[in-house]
């Protein structure tokens, strides 16, 4: 079986540090109110413009990520700082160029991870464990790729192993009927289109793992900025399929790490 989400290094620290702090309670060396308050403060840290949520690893198994659009690249590089320095993960999505730069010169060190082409950058504090099992990430054409690329490194920031396959749209089906036996080996899927948003479906015809859909905002008018993939998704007539928002490649690679984690503990890996 998996390890609990408290086994990972931040969990076993933060863990212990709550130990402490109920011991001396019980000693009466501290008191309950006091105890309570700085217990508080290792499961939030309030920066005034952000609560971090320090305890999400060991609640959730994984890290809290930061939404960087909107934000100013000084909000970002304090958080990420302040996630840093509690032993989390870092996981940063949605970085503009400009910003991107600008935060990833602030964190350079042996820990950062650059993703331009997913517009992410990834502080890896503490080793994750490798799963087992292996996420496929499909995308119809090219120009979807920057958001399979945001789920393909959510994925594996979260320690699934991941195969990318680009630009197998329908518009040449064959390019995605010739990768069949391929598509049989995942244990879950990513589908990435925009368009008509028809891939997921087609994909889901062929293999038994379940089928993540991500439905993009690209395409003509009449796409209406992903909206017309997005029903298209909705109403696939292939079951197995879920649905993520419009262009939520995070979203989808989060989900999808998740359920390769159920995988893990069916298949009673250690």
């Amino acid at each position: 079986m998996t390890k609990p989400p408290d086994a990972s290094p931040a969990g076993g620290a933060l863990h212990t540090d709550l130990a402490a702090l109920m011991r001396q309670v019980a000693e009466g060396g501290l008191d309950p109110a006091a105890a309570a308050q700085r217990a508080h403060g290792m499961l939030v840290r309030d920066l005034g413009f952000a609560q971090v949520d320090t305890h999400r690893q060991v609640r959730r198994g994984r890290p809290e990520a930061v939404f960087c659009q909107g934000k100013t690249p000084e909000q970002i590089i304090t958080i990420a700082r302040s996630m840093r320095d509690a032993g989390q993960n870092v996981l940063m999505t949605r970085l503009g160029h400009d910003c991107f730069e600008q935060v990833a010169k602030a964190l350079e060190g042996p820990d950062l991870r650059r993703h331009p082409l997913a517009r992410m950058l990834y502080l890896e504090v503490s080793p994750t464990p490798r799963k087992t099992g292996r996420v496929g990430i499909v995308c119809a054409g090219t120009t979807d790729i920057p958001v399979a690329e945001e789920a393909a490194v959510t994925a594996e920031a979260l320690g699934s192993p991941v195969d990318r396959l680009w630009d197998a749209g329908v518009a040449g089906i064959h390019r995605i009927l010739r990768q069949q036996e391929k598509l049989a080996g995942f244990r879950v899927l990513v589908v990435v289109a925009g368009m008509e948003g028809a891939l997921p479906s087609v994909v889901a015809g062929l293999v038994k793992a379940p089928v993540i859909a991500v439905p993009t905002s690209v395409g003509y008018g009449a796409s209406f900025g992903g909206l017309a993939a997005l029903l298209g998704m909705l109403n696939s007539c292939a079951p197995g399929i879920g649905v993520v928002n419009i262009d939520n490649g995070y979203g989808a690679g989060y989900l999808a790490d998740a359920m390769n984690e159920l995988g893990e503990v069916d298949a009673g890996c250690p």
